[in-house]
């Protein structure tokens, strides 16, 4: 189930989304320290972790789903997103240097489609980022907050669907180990509850991370599309053409032509030519009293 775009970003307007924010991007920046020169997208709802990369990355842009909608970013400059399926970006073959899934692969019905996608519009070694829900955490079970909607994962899942979509898994990260309350105590020791969290319970986390690499194994496949995508939604009917047909009830006269759309005669028992069904009850040669 895909969240409105605009849900997602009040979520991250409250405290507890800010801090959610603030742990994430750092790990992302830990494990992209550097995209000069290189083009970065986000795919989801990415928005809260790519304004970094603005102004370092040669080009980032933001592919919202369609199911989830779209939103002028950033707010204070030119619009770099775009809508379109998850499963069909409007990016040619062998594109981006670096691609960030966030908030998507819990919510889309076919995971292992955007994962090939994925594989498709990335460089050779280019790398991906997907960002999950994780299934042990208290996150994942905390329907307040958009990790808490959709399917979560565990490590291993998320490995094994990568490994389906010819991406080589990396480096894995977890974070996010702080409640998901808007306890002023509790945000207030957000870092604590991290450093704590990734000693002690690391399969406790509320989210997991895993950056795959393109593996160049396999050509890119030929998607074929459905007739649906082909056909017009107003096809245009011809016409069809006069047939023809012999008078009713044994009518003498010579046939004649009708179009095949035509309306039946408004007098029952009348053929057109000016004779009834009653006249045409004798034979021709039989004369009548």
């Amino acid at each position: 189930m895909h969240l409105d775009a605009a849900e997602l970003s009040a979520f991250y307007v409250t405290p507890l989304g800010r801090i959610a924010r603030q742990i994430v991007t750092a790990e992302v920046r830990a494990l992209w320290p550097d995209v000069r020169a290189e083009r970065v997208v986000g795919l989801g709802h990415a928005t809260p972790y790519l304004r970094p990369f603005i102004g370092e990355a040669e080009r980032v842009i933001a592919v919202m789903p369609a199911a989830e909608g779209v939103m002028h970013w950033p707010p204070d400059g030119a619009n770099l997103t775009a809508l379109a399926y998850e499963d069909r970006l409007p990016l040619p073959d062998n594109s981006i240097d670096k691609l960030l899934i966030v908030h998507l692969l819990e919510a889309t019905k076919d995971p292992l489609e955007v994962l090939r996608e994925a594989w498709r519009v990335l460089v050779p070694s280019g790398r991906v980022l997907a960002v999950v829900p994780y299934r042990a955490g208290a996150w994942a079970r905390a329907d307040s907050t958009p990790m808490g909607l959709g399917r979560p994962f565990s490590r291993m899942q998320l490995a094994r669907l990568m490994h389906e979509s010819w991406i080589e898994p990396m480096a894995v990260r977890r974070c996010l180990y702080v409640p998901p309350t808007n306890s002023r105590f509790v945000l207030g020791s957000a870092r604590a509850w991290e450093n704590v969290g990734k000693r002690v319970m690391p399969r406790f986390a509320g989210l997991v991370a895993i950056e795959g690499r393109k593996t160049l194994t396999r050509g890119i496949p030929i998607r074929s599309r459905k007739l649906a995508d082909l056909v017009p939604s107003l096809s245009p009917v011809p016409k069809p053409a006069a047939t023809r047909v012999s008078h009713p009830w044994g009518c003498p006269a010579n046939d004649y032509f009708v179009p095949s759309d035509s309306e039946p005669p408004a007098e029952a028992g009348h053929c057109g030519c000016g004779m009834t069904s009653r006249s045409m009850s004798r034979p021709f040669n039989t004369k009548l009293p």
